[in-house]
């Protein structure tokens, strides 16, 4: 069985962690590196542009004291965007969540995937937004987590990764603009950006839904093109990935590229850019020559390109992968974690709530999350040889 220079990187950065993390008080500053939460309870910035001024707390009731809850909670998030930006995103749902549950409540923002898996295994977080192969890494490796959230977008519970490049020549045929591939029952297909499940660079939602032509400060967006172009087509090219860590920015794109007859670590040049948006600017920028991301990561660009979905052109995808899921210690007590589904699902229904998610990860809604919707997560990494625990 193959194993790729991903399980080395993971085994290792989790290693260190852990022996870290055993050396009393130095363990904070040692594993994993995050940036640390703003100790006052107000926002560091204002909240995204479209939500409204005010901050509608869920109505939820924390219980009396003496119930048994810890004082404080930690909430950690991988990067979906730059570090910095992610941790001033994220203040004004965790200055919500703290009101609603009635006790402190830090929100943390880890360099990668392996540094919250880390965080939550070691107990330096007792939550955290993860990538599916993020945490069915945590879960395999330390045991100590259940599910509790599992997002939905668009009433979707399933996305998918996507290829894309700044080279239209590798294309089968002449890019469409307005498109977007979506996986079906006869294989991957080209459909208009208002039919794609998740919402595409140059859509927006107007008055009657979504709606193509969106304008931001800079000008028109572009609408994503699209076209099919077979994977073997990028054998030697530059490739950016996001983390080793990454469902749909690492681990069933590479599944892909073997599949494809094409070695992830030698039969191309692999960068690895820490984030999504990371990776479309890779491309956009010409330091690479394709890319992967989230369907559409394109749209974490269009405020400052706005050419973004023109320059930058999806050919492939991979297949649906479970969406991300907020996991949660399992040693928190049971109401806690009650408490926690219903004011996040009671912030999600507002509008700033709505707005914020949509910002940083693009949910729509969530749901209950189990064990077994991460079955075909598990098999992706063993198949690459990688859900082993370090050792």
């Amino acid at each position: 069985m193959l194993r790729t220079r991903s399980l080395w990187l993971v085994a290792t950065a989790l290693t260190l962690s852990l022996v870290a993390s055993s050396c009393g008080d130095d363990a904070q500053d040692a594993a994993p590196a995050t940036t640390a939460a703003p100790t006052t309870a107000a926002p560091t910035t204002a909240a995204p542009d479209d939500a409204p001024a005010t901050t509608a707390a869920p109505t939820t009731e924390a219980p009396d004291e003496g119930n048994g809850w810890p004082d404080k909670i930690t909430f950690g998030f991988v990067p979906s965007q730059e570090q910095d930006a992610l941790q001033d995103d994220i203040q004004p749902f965790i200055d919500v969540l703290e009101a609603a549950l009635g006790i402190e409540v830090d929100g943390i923002v880890t360099t990668d995937y392996t540094g919250l898996v880390t965080a939550m295994g070691t107990g330096q977080a007792d939550l955290g937004a993860f990538g599916p192969f993020g945490y069915v890494l945590a879960q395999d490796n330390f045991g100590n987590l259940e599910p509790l959230i599992q997002s939905v977008r668009y009433g979707a519970a399933t996305y998918h990764g996507q290829w894309f490049t700044n080279d239209p020549s590798i294309c089968d045929e002449t890019p469409v603009p307005a498109t977007a591939l979506e996986n079906s029952a006869d294989g991957i297909v080209q459909v208009g950006a208002l039919d794609a499940v998740a919402l595409q660079v140059g859509v927006y939602f107007g008055d009657s839904g979504k709606a193509l032509g969106e304008t931001v400060d800079a000008g028109d967006v572009s609408p994503g093109s699209s076209c099919t172009a077979s994977l073997e087509s990028i054998a030697g090219k530059t490739v950016a990935f996001t983390s080793e860590s990454s469902t749909s920015g690492y681990l069933f794109p590479a599944l892909q590229l073997i599949n494809a007859g094409i070695d992830p670590a030698s039969g191309i040049t692999p960068i690895f850019t820490g984030g999504h948006d990371a990776a479309v600017v890779a491309v956009y920028n010409g330091d690479a020559d394709i890319g992967i991301s989230f369907d559409d990561a394109r749209r974490t660009m269009r405020k400052e390109n706005i050419d973004v979905g023109e320059k930058v052109i999806v050919f492939n995808i991979t297949a649906e992968i479970p969406n991300d899921v907020v996991a949660v210690s399992a040693d928190l007590p049971a109401d806690l974690k009650e408490a926690i589904y219903t004011a996040i699902e009671e912030y999600l229904a507002t509008d700033e709530g709505e707005a914020m998610f949509d910002e940083i990860y693009g949910w729509t809604d969530i749901r209950r999350a189990t064990e077994a919707d991460f079955n075909i997560v598990r098999e992706a990494a063993a198949a690459l040889g990688i859900s082993d625990p370090p050792g």
